[in-house]
């Protein structure tokens, strides 16, 4: 490992044979090399970072300057310590001292730049879907704990720890903690890809496929939480809420939500005077979207639609447009002299003669005629 510096300890043999002069050389050496390198990553990294801005790149230049510059030292303790001519058994300790430092160095510089570079990521007009703000904190507390265990292990084995052992009994331990906690696991997995896939946010109003309507208040790992208008909080595990179906009302690109009132009138009268008078007075509401746009023809402008006249009902809420321009026109015909039926029902009453002192009876047997236009 160090036969480079075989011609610089040769050198510096001919003032002093001592080992420790040699190690010293060694630390010197290093040093001056730790500067240089320094000094070369520092401006790579100026430019590698040019589109990072302000505090965020001054400090990813500082974790990338301090962690170089501390590993190059440390390895040139390393080398002066084999030169040194320690015991083995204090050379061993001082190495794996150094060791130990050195995996902790950059354990701490991980965890630092990769915070630093999640937070940039999430800042972004268009973050990935693993960077988003809702997100990046989750990743950034399991890079934590993965960069933590990483670096325990690799500290035991820096001490000549046999960990195969210890590897087999977190597996087994990890295996039936599994088992024990299914649920928990389930809700926690499920956390993670509601988190990513977001269906819904904080403050969207969602429907739950059971009824529950709410705000949504909070998504964590285990649970999800939303408050009903009766200011009730209902706490939903993820494992059962990822499973469901869930109406966003907040989701499209409108907040906007759209609300159908079906109103009746009689037959006879005039709808275009109906439709006018409503248009006229809708707007007088102060929760009223008066110009709304979006993607489909018939989100311009809240509006009021002919959905049926009794014997005509479509099946499906698709198509509403269509099916008032159709309605409005069959209903019109009425101007042309073609009367529109109207529902009705026959009535028959049967009469019967009593026995003895019993009078007679009647018996209603069919009921009332209703008809309409539904708008």
């Amino acid at each position: 490992m160090t036969e480079w510096l075989d011609p610089a300890f040769d050198w510096v043999g001919h003032f002093s044979p001592s080992p420790y002069v040699r190690a010293l050389t060694a630390i010197v050496l290093f040093l001056l090399l730790a500067k240089l390198v320094d000094t070369l990553v520092v401006a790579a990294m100026g430019r590698l970072l040019r589109r990072w801005v302000g505090s965020r790149r001054a400090e990813a230049v500082d974790i990338g300057h301090r962690t170089i510059f501390r590993t190059v030292v440390l390895i040139g303790l390393m080398i002066a310590t084999t030169l040194a001519g320690l015991s083995p058994r204090i050379e061993s300790i001082t190495l794996s001292i150094i060791d130990t430092i050195l995996i902790l160095l950059w354990i701490v510089a991980a965890v630092r730049g990769s915070a630093l570079t999640l937070d940039a990521l999430s800042q972004r007009p268009s973050p990935p879907a693993w960077a988003r703000p809702t997100t990046a904190p989750l990743l950034n507390n399991m890079l934590r704990v993965v960069l933590a265990l990483a670096a325990v292990y690799a500290i035991l084995l820096a001490w000549n720890v046999n960990v195969t052992g210890l590897v087999a009994s977190a597996g087994i331990l990890g295996l039936a903690l599994s088992f024990a906690a299914q649920d928990t696991l389930g809700n926690l997995f499920a956390g993670v890809a509601i988190l990513t896939d977001q269906p819904y946010r904080i403050g969207d109003y969602i429907v739950l496929d059971s009824g529950e309507r709410g705000q949504v208040t909070h998504v964590g790992l285990r649970s999800t939480r939303i408050l009903t208008r009766d200011d009730e909080e209902i706490s939903i595990p993820n494992g059962i809420i990822g499973k469901a179906k869930i109406i966003n009302e907040s989701g499209g690109p409108h907040v906007a939500y759209r609300l159908r009132v079906a109103i009746r009138v009689a037959y006879g009268v005039d709808i275009d005077k109906v439709m006018e008078l409503l248009d006229a007075r809708l707007p007088n509401i102060p929760a009223f979207v008066k110009h709304r746009t979006g993607t489909f023809p018939w989100r311009i402008r809240p509006g009021i639609r002919v959905a049926g006249l009794d014997w005509y009902r479509h099946p499906a809420l698709r198509g509403l447009a269509l099916s008032h321009e159709l309605n409005c026109e069959i209903y019109r015909l009425d101007r042309e002299g073609i009367r529109i039926p109207y529902p009705q029902r026959d009535l028959h009453i049967r009469d019967w003669q009593g026995s003895g002192t019993e009078p007679a009876r009647s018996r209603l047997i069919a009921g009332h005629s209703v008809g309409g236009i539904d708008l």
